[in-house]
């Protein structure tokens, strides 16, 4: 099923079958001029108290909207080595281990940071993620920090998540279902994303007082996205917003929070690391990444630091690192897989925190069959019984959308997963760039000749049920963004300037590439000079062809440091490219993997997964 028959104003579009329509509704952005909120959660004041109380901060972060279960699995180790295999994940689990947890800790915190939604399974996407903000306010979220994805609609899609209403910014109509639409009742935070006049966008940071034995406990919760969010999101969305550096910006409201009574501060920021261990492993192995230049130019003064972005899950006390810095560092995964359930003693007499923790904890959900077999509920894990309000909730955004995701559109032959060789080259990714091509070779759609595939834009595996159908719901899910696919003109030289400003960085970031395009790098040479052969067509490149390049129009506008796709000449604009995607696989079907080998390091040395 093409988009454009979904959604008939445009390929992204609101699906014709829904609700029709509610009157623009403009509010004005509550955009701050004394950047904090607060909220508190109180009870009786019983007198003083001499022993520490704890206060509870549940976390998570990179939700992306899945409502549903997103037949993930988390691998436990028991301490003999036993390995099990947990389902995790689905919004009515976890609002069900919130609501357990919350009655075991009266006064819980729930905070995220950051890419609640965007890049969201259809039954959030297609209605805007409203039914995320709606059902994160039934769960009780208190703070989100915005990450880039909260950015995927603009700056002005964004403001109306808060504020609520039904003004159209895009293609696709806002309030199918709930009508008017009231907006978030949890705060948004983004201290280091400002307009040029210094507003932020929403409030730098906000407080939120507990009383835990008697002792009412001031929280401060800075929120901020990484300082490159600019050039992973589409700029005409951002035309009207900058990013600051991430430690100065924090270390700047730390004053503030103290002057306004905060007791104890934490940071959620949409950015984060990498370790060696395993999801709840208090060792932190191997920390690496973005977040530890950071963490090391942080306040120390800070307590905890809630990290995203990087979809990983690790608990750090990071003073062990650097003992300048006793940061209790945290992460849960992605898709609400996991809750971080966080521990803080405070002195009553001092306010101070004197003691911290922090544990990963497995959201059990339902059973399902991946890739490599079934995953069933495990009962020697926690078990919670779906919250049956979320539940009916996501039932009924996922009826509304079921024309839409339950529609086969073709056979495979075998899954198509984001595993990658050791060279760098990914099998799904593959496969769109050569859907890509295929959309865009013919001479009256653009005449390509190659076609590039950001491995960021890959969000999830191709699994097809059991007589090897797959639907669009599965395809809408590999590619949520809804990016036009554009032809350009590069010369040769262009070509291997692209190539090259893969490997410019610390870390290597590969394009996926259609099968028309090969070539070999070698890490061990200098920056530049890294790409030592490239054929087009299994000819040499020569430097003053020009050759048709299609990419999403996200890529070409620069986006992920590709700089150098934004200098193409005679511009065709192509299909969405989940569209490419739907088509080749309907004209191929029984799709299998394709070979490696587009793709050859030539040196010793293996780029590093991302």
């Amino acid at each position: 099923m093409k988009l454009s028959a979904v959604f008939p104003a445009a390929s992204v579009s609101a699906l014709a079958l829904l609700l029709s329509g509610c009157a623009p509704h403009h509010q004005e952005a509550r955009t701050n001029t004394i950047p904090s909120a607060t909220a508190s959660a109180t009870g009786p004041v019983t007198g003083p108290v001499t022993v520490p109380v704890d206060v509870t901060i549940l976390a998570f972060n990179d939700f992306h909207g899945n409502l549903e279960p997103p037949h993930k699995a988390i691998t436990t180790t028991a301490p003999d080595g036993t390995k099990t295999t947990v389902p995790a994940g689905g919004a009515a689990y976890l609002a069900s281990a919130i609501r357990q947890l919350r009655a075991q800790y009266p006064g819980s915190i729930l905070v995220s940071a950051g890419d609640l939604i965007g890049a969201s399974p259809l039954v959030s996407s297609l209605f805007l993620d409203e039914p995320t903000i709606e059902a994160m306010d039934m769960i009780g979220l208190d703070f989100n920090a915005v990450g880039n994805h909260e950015l995927d609609h603009g700056e002005a899609e964004l403001l109306r998540k808060q504020n609520g209403g039904c003004e159209q910014h895009g293609n696709t109509k806002p309030c199918q279902i709930t009508s008017p639409f009231p907006g978030a009742k949890f705060r948004f935070l983004a201290g280091n994303t400002l307009y040029d006049d210094g507003r932020t966008l929403f409030p730098a940071y906000g407080i939120k007082t507990v009383t835990v034995g008697g002792q009412a406990i001031r929280m401060g919760f800075i929120g901020l996205t990484l300082k490159g969010t600019a050039d992973i999101v589409s700029k005409e969305g951002i035309r009207n917003l900058h990013f600051t550096d991430e430690a100065a910006a924090a270390n700047a409201l730390v004053p503030k929070l103290r002057a306004e009574g905060a007791d104890s501060i934490v940071l959620l920021i949409h950015q984060g690391g990498n370790t060696d261990g395993g999801y709840n492993d208090k060792s932190c192995p191997g920390l690496t990444g973005d977040i530890v230049p950071i963490l090391d130019r942080l306040d120390p003064s800070i307590d905890v630091v809630v990290s995203g972005h990087t979809h990983q899950a690790y608990i750090c006390d990071y003073g062990r690192i650097n003992p300048a810095k006793p940061f209790l560092l945290t992460s849960g995964g992605q898709y609400g897989t996991l809750l971080t359930h966080i521990s803080l003693s405070i002195d009553p007499a001092t306010k101070k925190v004197v003691r911290k923790s922090a544990d990963n904890l497995i959201i059990q959900g339902e059973g399902f069959v991946g890739p490599k077999g079934e995953v069933p509920v495990q009962a020697s894990q926690p078990l919670y019984p779906a919250d049956p309000a979320i539940g009916g909730l996501v039932s009924r955004y996922a009826q509304a959308a079921h024309a839409v995701t339950s529609k086969v559109i073709g056979h495979i032959g075998a899954p198509l997963l984001r595993e990658s060789s050791p060279a760098g080259e990914q099998i799904l990714g593959s496969i769109i760039a050569d859907a890509q091509l295929a959309a865009t070779s013919a001479p009256d759609k653009g005449g390509a000749q190659i076609a590039f595939m950001n491995l960021g834009g890959v969000r999830a595996d191709i699994v097809p049920g059991k007589d090897g159908a797959v639907t669009f719901g599965q395809i809408y899910a590999v590619q949520p963004f809804g990016n036009m696919l554009t032809t350009r003109s590069y010369s040769g030289q262009q070509l291997r300037a692209i190539l090259e400003q893969q490997f410019s960085g610390e870390r290597p970031r590969l394009l996926q590439i259609s099968h028309s395009l090969r070539y070999r790098y070698d890490l061990s040479r200098p920056v530049g000079q890294r790409v030592t052969d490239i054929w087009v067509q299994d000819k040499p490149v020569k430097a003053a062809t020009l050759y048709r390049i299609t990419s999403s129009d996200f890529l070409a506008g620069g986006a992920d440091g590709f700089s150098t796709l934004t200098v193409g000449t005679n511009l065709t604009n192509g299909p969405v490219d989940v569209e490419a995607l739907q088509d080749y696989i309907a004209a191929h079907q029984g799709l299998m993997p394709p070979k490696a080998g587009r793709i050859i390091n030539a040196g010793a040395t293996t780029p590093a997964r991302r």
